[in-house]
């Protein structure tokens, strides 16, 4: 295992070598679309040469070039325990002795289901290979369920790249927003007869929640919803909102929470705990898995039990169930269960990281909102003095200037987001050594901006 090294240099720029990151991306971009395989991972929004990485330890990844950054991304958010954690490690060492998959069922999957049911109070769960995965799933299920065709999700939230979901979705599809209309599906190759069927409402406005309900509750199946947004930035529901939320229930609407991102982040039964949420079915993915490929969704038994092979919803994968990443998720989840204090420590980090940008941001006279909760948080790049709630507060941030500020950061050895409308995901591996390092960072970006 690596070793951390004892400083990080941030006073000056770190030389830009990234020759090695760039030859990957020239062939990467020979046989890949854009020369990566997810779209924000290319930089468009930001610039520059994307950093192929040679491994990550810790609070810390290494490039092609040898260069080491602090890391805030935590491959967008799985790894809440700091990445080559050795418990997990050890999971998975011992999972592969045993075989890779098996395409039948084993006991790993039981102990995984078992431990996700008791620490969320969901009746059911069906493992998956990906978030997308289980919210599309999800959505099937809840039309099964009620026989009605509308879902509704809410403007900026993003659930994944089924094609009912790119509709008005958050973070890498903003940039898509000039050449496809307002009115567009958030993706070429969505067909606006299939968009059609998706309503879309506006993220914390109750009133406007409750009077679409009132018009159009009785055709719709679901409403989805990120219990905390993380794809348009972070946006925190208002009471009022949440108990919007709720009211959809009353009018035979499953209530579907999002938590691929904020499952088992904010707490161990995710947002859902942390706000007193009391949805029919959630989506899990990313720390669920422990790093690997994982998805799941679950909730009420009268409503999963409606999905094959004990009811008429259809839904299958081949790998899903795989060993290595019950394995993976099952170390992540006992250790995250073990040490109950990890999420106090998570959150004192992040609210002195938020602290430290704002204060940094106004000695330097630079427009700056930092949201935050939990382990997640996003600095808008725009003066909001009443806050950020919803994602049209977010959208006017000033895109060019947190770009030239991450290009600042990478060069100080800080790997931030590359995207204004992204969350941050700290881990238990990110100590005072790591904040002060970003502080000092942000401070030097600031003055360059």
């Amino acid at each position: 295992m690596t070793t951390p090294p004892s400083s990080v240099p941030t006073d000056v720029p770190l030389p830009p070598s990234t020759t090695q990151s760039e030859r990957l991306f020239a062939r990467a971009k020979a046989v890949t679309p854009g020369g990566v395989n997810s779209p924000v991972r290319a930089f468009r929004s930001v610039g520059g040469t994307p950093r192929f990485i040679r491994e990550a330890h810790g609070a810390y990844l290494t490039d092609a070039d040898g260069t080491r950054y602090v890391d805030y991304i935590g491959s967008w958010g799985p790894m809440i325990l700091g990445h080559d954690f050795p418990a997990v490690r050890n999971a998975i060492q011992a999972a592969l002795l045993r075989g890779t998959s098996f395409g039948a069922p084993g006991e790993g999957e039981v102990e995984l289901a078992e431990l996700v049911t008791r620490l969320t109070g969901a009746e059911r769960v069906r493992f998956v290979n990906s978030g997308t995965e289980a919210t599309m799933s999800a959505l099937r299920l809840a039309r099964g369920f009620t026989g009605r065709n509308f879902i509704l999700k809410f403007r900026g939230n993003y659930h994944g790249h089924a094609d009912g979901l790119l509709v008005e979705a958050g973070s890498g599809l903003l940039t898509n927003a000039d050449a496809l209309g307002a009115a567009a599906p958030s993706s070429a190759g969505v067909p606006a007869e299939y968009a059609a069927l998706t309503l879309v409402s506006e993220y914390n406005d109750p009133a406007a929640l409750d009077a679409l309900m009132q018009e159009r509750g009785h055709e719709i199946a679901a409403v989805i919803f990120e219990p905390v947004v993380g794809n348009a930035g972070v946006l925190i529901p208002t009471p009022e909102f949440l108990a919007a939320l709720h009211r959809v229930k009353d009018r035979g609407v499953v209530l579907i929470a999002d938590e691929v991102m904020t499952g088992f982040r904010l707490s161990l039964n995710g947002a859902t705990g942390l706000l007193g949420l009391q949805p029919d079915l959630t989506c899990w993915g990313k720390i669920i898995g422990g790093g690997l490929p994982v998805g799941a969704y679950g909730g009420r038994a009268e409503i999963m039990d409606f999905v094959s092979p004990q009811g008429p919803v259809y839904q299958a994968g081949t790998l899903s169930g795989n060993p290595l990443a019950m394995a993976a998720g099952l170390a992540t989840l006992r250790e995250l269960e073990a040490d109950p204090e990890l999420y106090v420590r998570l959150e004192a980090y992040t609210t002195q990281l938020a602290a430290g940008l704002k204060d940094l941001a106004a000695k330097a006279g630079v427009p700056l909102t930092v949201n935050h909760v939990g382990s997640m948080l996003t600095a808008f790049f725009v003066d909001a003095p009443g806050g950020i709630r919803t994602y049209a507060q977010a959208a006017p941030s000033d895109t060019k200037a947190f770009a030239a500020w991450f290009q600042h950061l990478l060069a100080r050895g800080i790997y931030w987001a590359p995207s204004q409308f992204e969350s941050i995901f700290v881990s238990a591996a990110h100590t005072d050594l790591e904040l002060n390092a970003t502080l000092e960072a942000a401070r030097g970006a600031y003055k360059e901006l």
